[in-house]
C-alpha cells in the first residue's frame, strides 16, 4: 500500500534570502597529544524558509558542525554568518533540538514550554496565550498539566520542539532528534516538523543518518564527507509534496544520496 506524508503544501524551491553562511570551517581537535582534523573547507549557504539535512556517516563532522552553528563551540578557523553577521557564541537567533528531550522532570509540558520565555519582559497574558499556541501546533493542549514522565516519547519530542519554536529563533538546529523514536512515531513527528515550517517558515538544518528520512524531509541534502568532514555533495530533492516513500522518484533520491556517500 502507497504510504504517503500528509502535508497540505508543496513548498517551492524558489530563490530566498540566504540566512546562514559557511566559508572554508574548520576544526581540529586535540587529544592525546595529537590533532584530530574533523571538519576541513567546509562551504555552504541556508536560505530562508529551507529544509536543509546533513547526511553523512558517523564520525564526518555532523554534530560537531551544529555546535559551531549553535556558539556552543568555536572553529579553529573560517567564518559563519546568519543574517551577515558573525556567529561568536550561542544565542536566540538560533535553537538546538537534541535527540534526548532534554525536558525539566519537575515542570509540566506548559511550563516546559514557556521556560524559555522567563526571560522576556512579557506580562503573563501574553506569555499563557503563546504557551496555548504551541501546545495547539504540536497537538499537546489536553496534556498541558502533565508532567513528563506522564507522557510518550513522542510527546516530549513535541515538547522538546514547541519550547524551542516558541522562542522564534532564525534558524532551527535538529540533532537527529527522532532517531529513539518507532517508526510510526517518527513518521508523524516528520509530518508535523513539515507542517509547522509551512505555517513558520523556520531555516531548519537537520542531522540524519537515515537516507529515507532525508528524501522524506529535506529541500537540499548536504553529504559530508568523512576524515575530515567536508561537503562531498549537494543534492536538491525537487519532490512535490507530499513525497510518496515507495515510488520510484523517491527511492531513486534515496539510491543517488546512498551512491554519493559511498563515493
Amino acid at each position: 500500500m502507497t504510504r504517503k506524508l500528509a502535508v497540505v503544501a508543496d513548498r517551492s524551491p524558489a530563490i530566498k534570502k540566504c540566512v546562514l553562511e559557511v566559508r572554508n570551517l574548520r576544526k581540529v581537535f586535540r587529544t592525546e597529544g595529537s590533532y584530530l582534523n574533523v571538519i576541513d573547507r567546509l562551504s555552504f549557504d541556508a536560505h530562508r524558509g529551507e529544509l536543509l539535512c546533513i547526511f553523512g556517516r558517523s564520525g564526518c563532522g555532523k554534530s560537531t558542525l551544529l555546535k559551531i552553528l549553535s556558539g556552543f563551540i568555536a572553529p579553529s578557523s573560517g567564518q559563519v554568518r546568519l543574517n551577515g553577521r558573525p556567529i561568536l557564541g550561542p544565542g536566540p537567533d538560533r535553537c538546538v533540538v537534541f535527540q534526548e528531550d532534554a525536558l525539566f522532570p519537575w515542570l509540566t509540558v506548559a511550563e516546559n514550554i514557556a521556560f524559555g520565555l522567563r526571560g522576556k519582559k512579557w506580562n503573563k497574558g501574553r506569555i499563557r496565550e503563546d504557551v496555548e499556541r504551541f501546545l495547539s501546533l504540536v497537538g499537546l493542549s489536553e496534556f498541558r498539566n502533565y508532567l513528563p514522565r506522564e507522557i510518550s516519547g513522542g510527546m516530549k519530542q513535541r515538547v522538546a520542539l514547541a519550547r524551542v519554536l516558541i522562542l522564534q529563533p532564525e534558524v532551527l538546529l535538529m540533532d537527529e532528534p527522532f532517531a529513539a523514536l518507532d517508526a510510526q512515531t517518527r513518521e508523524e513527528m516528520q509530518t508535523l516538523l513539515l507542517s509547522l515550517m509551512d505555517r513558520l517558515s523556520h531555516t531548519i538544518l537537520f542531522v540524519t543518518h537515515d537516507v529515507n528520512e532525508a528524501v522524506t524531509l529535506a529541500d537540499r541534502v548536504l553529504i559530508l564527507d568523512k576524515d575530515p568532514g567536508r561537503v562531498r555533495d549537494d543534492i536538491r530533492i525537487d519532490l512535490p509534496r507530499p513525497r510518496t516513500r515507495n515510488g520510484e522518484p523517491f527511492l531513486l533520491l534515496c539510491n543517488r544520496l546512498l551512491e554519493s556517500l559511498r563515493g
